[in-house]
């Protein structure tokens, strides 16, 4: 028996309220924590899963979607907190995570700023230091598409990239649930592609929806937006519809 827990924190970013929500998968022998949130993002994972009855040493494993800072920024912090938890990310991630790369994100901050001027370069110039103070952290475990790992129930990997190279969404056949990190976001409840300024290869991650039609999916949780309720399947469709009917 596993359960899923749904995490949603808000918090104030840049003075104005934001929201994420983070998943946390329950077992009689593991707690697994998918993604971490911001740098300093501590006191508000431990609140949020006490709200659910668990506490933060209780977590045994985390898995990493991708190396975007609002999703393993408060990475490093938990590891050396609870040195126990073994961390686990996509093969195409680990050089990133671990901070043997420049993060793909700095690299694309980094080489749209000789465009800008003015006000826009300073708030460049800010978003590249905050990316720049991301901590690395030691990945235990790689995976690749198609993995199958034997907790909660089963989780298969699905490599998602697009937004990120090495982006993973994660399956839960028992549930028939979809984790898809920025795979895709919710908007005005319809699903979306994460903000395409922010997606690295665009035909890579419509390709990327299409292969998640190939999983008997009821349900999905996203990480901007929460979970999606309504016809999953059409709906990611429609998505794809909406991005190859452009042009």
């Amino acid at each position: 028996m596993s359960t899923i827990h749904l995490l949603e924190i808000e918090f104030a970013n840049n003075g104005q309220s934001q929201s994420l929500t983070l998943v946390l998968l329950q077992d009689e022998h593991d707690t697994i924590l998918v993604d971490c949130g911001y740098p300093d993002f501590l006191g508000l994972l431990a609140e949020a899963v006490a709200r659910c009855g668990i506490q933060l040493d209780s977590i045994t494993k985390l898995i990493v979607t991708h190396h975007d800072i609002d999703h393993i920024g408060s990475l490093a912090a938990l590891k050396r907190m609870y040195p126990q938890m073994d961390i686990i990310a996509h093969e195409l991630e680990v050089p990133f995570v671990e901070g043997k790369q420049k993060s793909l994100r700095l690299e694309q901050a980094e080489s749209s700023l000789d465009e800008l001027s003015g006000e826009a370069r300073g708030h460049a110039e800010q978003f590249i230091h905050f990316l720049q103070s991301l901590e690395p952290a030691p990945v235990d475990q790689k995976v690749t598409h198609g993995e199958k790992l034997p907790w909660c129930g089963g989780i298969e990997i699905v490599h998602t990239p697009g937004h990120m190279t090495g982006h993973i969404s994660l399956y839960l056949p028992t549930t028939k649930t979809l984790i898809a990190g920025d795979a895709v976001v919710m908007e005005d409840g319809k699903l979306a592609i994460a903000n395409p300024q922010f997606t690295l290869d665009m035909k890579e991650a419509i390709h990327s929806i299409q292969r998640l039609l190939t999983y008997d999916i009821e349900q999905i949780v996203c990480y901007h937006g929460g979970l999606f309720q309504g016809d999953a399947k059409q709906a990611l469709r429609q998505l794809i519809l909406a991005y190859t009917s452009k042009g």
